[in-house]
């Protein structure tokens, strides 16, 4: 095997190691050396292949991100409505944000970052690896955007940017959704707490997409 083809196995070992690690501890939990010792290496032979670890994140991203645009594509029903579209779509994010609590966690950990600072800490290569997933998958919901709008349901200036606008709303719910407590004022005054019920709060998103497409000019 030549040096380039052990290398690109090694680092596809790595990834693999990084993902499974988030499964099933969280990204929090997941350190470095657990994912070294799950491959077998030292941790300085992570840092051979990756600048750091928001680099390992935004490549362990891209494959949460190829595995959500398969799903997207086969929720979205082009023979529908694009409200009813736009739903299966947010439905369909939602239930794969709240299997994998990871995926919503890692996708976070960058967004913490600015823009600037991501690209000082990410290679080239990586960011556009990144960028071509993300794109992937916000393409699914743009194009129902472009179809509400010419079928003169949606209101919409700029799709990419609603796009986007939907895929953060989306990861922040989520947070919520997987801290499972909200809090509202009880009749004494004092802060309760509740859980949250995901099926309500999946539909009341579904719903808020809806509207914010259909928003004024």
């Amino acid at each position: 095997m030549a040096v380039s083809e052990r290398r690109a196995e090694r680092k596809r070992e790595i990834l693999e190691a990084t993902r499974a690690l988030f499964d099933e501890r969280g990204v929090r939990d997941a350190q470095i050396e657990d994912i070294a010792q799950a491959v077998g290496i030292n941790r300085a032979i992570i840092y051979r292949h990756f600048s750091g670890k928001e680099e390992l994140f935004a490549e362990t991203l891209v494959s949460y991100l190829e595995e959500l645009e398969g799903l997207l594509a086969q929720a979205d029903d082009t023979d529908a409505a694009p409200d009813a579209r736009l739903g299966y779509l947010t439905t369909e994010f939602f239930d794969f944000g709240a299997r994998l609590p990871a995926f919503v966690d890692c996708a976070q950990a960058l967004l913490r970052r600015r823009g600037d600072e991501l690209l000082e800490e990410v290679s080239e290569a990586v960011m556009i690896s990144l960028g071509t997933a993300m794109t992937a998958c916000l393409s699914h919901v743009v194009r129902i955007l472009q179809d509400g709008v010419e079928a003169g349901e949606f209101v919409v200036r700029d799709p990419d940017l609603l796009a986007n606008i939907f895929y953060t709303q989306a990861l922040g719910v989520l947070n919520l959704v997987n801290l499972q407590l909200t809090v509202r004022k009880h009749n004494a005054g004092l802060p309760v707490t509740d859980s949250v019920p995901f099926d309500e709060v999946k539909s009341l998103m579904s719903v808020a997409a809806v509207a914010m497409a259909r928003g004024r000019s």
